[in-house]
């Protein structure tokens, strides 16, 4: 379980059990010997030439399955079988200290009300509903968090403050999955009728990179499958699918078999920090009303929708985006992000950055046309103003899951997806163009035991 505890005022996540509690098993293969040992898997290579990629450039991808069959070479007794299992470097959650970064508050402050006043807001409105938010999260925080340090989920930073901590080693992108999704554009194009889901069986299988751009892709088996791309490796989680594309080439999307239940969406939201960093793209207002949810969603779909704290973002989901997809909004929540022992990781008041970031939630509004799926469930109204409290993962972007907080509000056994996802769930069915990118093998430690 991913909720430690659930009070009125919301939810206290553990981010990090949520992920170590999927299956991240891989049954591989060694020769036993007094070297260092050397792991194998029982997998098939198959590279694809293209023109427009160097020969330094041509991705080969491999599955790598728990099948106990051992390797063709095997002599009848030179291997042996060894589980490995991932978990997710717990390091990445050891947020200690607040983020404080005073030098540009006051920069930003001004930059920020500028805007504001450039688009008509009045400073006094803003304010009244920003007190109101900082009530409100101040408040319901402050609960969750009191039962966080009871329980011992949080702890003061004297407790257990690592002083031999070293610094973290992050993947060094060397596989660039955006610029892949670029790169598959160039691929002989396949007639409407090959556009079909690619199933990872239970067997070893090969792949290419033309099945993997140009399908949803799904491990609908009980283990994880490995996957590399440009010598990268990217563990899928079991009862996964995902396809890793941009904006431009969501039709296996929409060719897929089925609609959701549910839908997240985080975008990658314009802004004059993202435009100076370059660190990754952003899609404009204009373009992010041009995902097609209708398509996609099932009647009654709850769609939700991370936002950053610019009231013009807000004003625009609720204005103008939810309204032209035909969704009905009905809740606003939060995400407030807190260290390792209950402080906000900005200030509560700081005019540059919040410790919290929003989620506007929405129902698709039903269509008579078309029946409702389990239409005899009924769950339970959508509470406005709830609380999702946790410690954040230090890898940009990597939002804290939603299955859990959302399930007495939605039908059981649906249909889930993310857009602009960049984890897998399982379950749950991804979409992006960095969709694989939390899943890099160098985000995780095995842990190796003999079967």
């Amino acid at each position: 379980m991913s909720v430690v505890h659930q009070l009125s005022a919301g939810w206290l996540l553990d981010h990090l059990s949520f992920i170590n509690k999927i299956n991240y098993q891989l049954h591989q293969h060694h020769e036993p010997c007094c070297r260092k040992k050397e792991f194998t898997t029982s997998v098939h290579f198959e590279s694809l030439q293209m023109d427009s990629v160097s020969s330094s450039g041509v991705c080969a991808a491999f599955i790598a399955s728990d099948s106990s069959t051992k390797p063709e070479n095997d002599d009848g007794g030179n291997y042996e079988m060894f589980t490995r299992k991932f978990v997710f470097r717990p390091e990445l959650f050891d947020v200690t200290k607040p983020y404080i970064t005073p030098a540009v508050h006051k920069e930003c402050q001004q930059s920020n009300e500028k805007e504001d006043l450039m688009n008509g807001v009045k400073k006094e409105i803003s304010i009244s509903i920003i007190g109101k938010i900082r009530e409100l999260i101040l408040d319901g925080s402050l609960q969750l968090i009191q039962e966080g340090l009871k329980s011992g989920f949080l702890y003061p930073l004297f407790e257990k403050q690592d002083k031999g901590s070293k610094p973290i080693t992050l993947p060094l992108d060397t596989c660039n999955l955006s610029e892949l999704c670029e790169m598959a554009k160039h691929l002989p194009s396949l007639n409407e009728m090959e556009h079909q889901t690619l199933q990872l069986v239970e067997e070893d299988t090969s792949v290419t990179e033309q099945d993997l751009f140009l399908r949803v892709v799904e491990n609908n088996s009980s283990f994880t499958k490995v996957i590399t791309l440009m010598g990268q490796k990217y563990l899928l989680p079991p009862k996964s699918s995902f396809l890793l594309s941009d904006i431009s080439c969501m039709q296996p999307l929409l060719n897929y078999r089925k609609t959701f239940d549910v839908i997240v969406i985080d975008p990658p939201w314009q802004n004059k920090s993202v435009k100076r960093s370059n660190r990754y793209s952003y899609l404009s207002p204009l373009q992010i009303k041009q995902i097609p949810i209708p398509k996609l969603a099932a009647p009654n779909c709850l769609l939700v929708t991370w936002v950053t704290n610019r009231q013009k973002h807000l004003r625009f989901i609720k204005e103008e985006l939810y309204p032209s997809w035909s969704v009905e909004v009905v809740a606003e929540w939060h995400w407030v992000k807190i260290t390792n022992s209950g402080e906000f990781v900005f200030p509560l008041d700081s005019p540059h950055k919040k410790p919290y970031e929003g989620l506007i939630l929405g129902r698709v509004q039903e269509k008579t046309a078309l029946p409702l799926r389990n239409a005899d469930v009924n769950v339970l109204p959508i509470p406005d103003h709830k609380l999702i409290v946790s410690v954040p993962c230090t890898l940009h972007s990597h939002k804290p899951p939603l299955a859990e907080v959302l399930k007495d509000y939605i039908k059981p056994d649906g249909e889930y997806l993310e857009l602009f996802a960049r984890n897998l769930q399982p379950g749950w069915t991804s979409w992006g163009n960095e969709v694989l990118k939390f899943q890099h093998v160098d985000y995780f430690i095995a842990l190796e035991s003999g079967s």
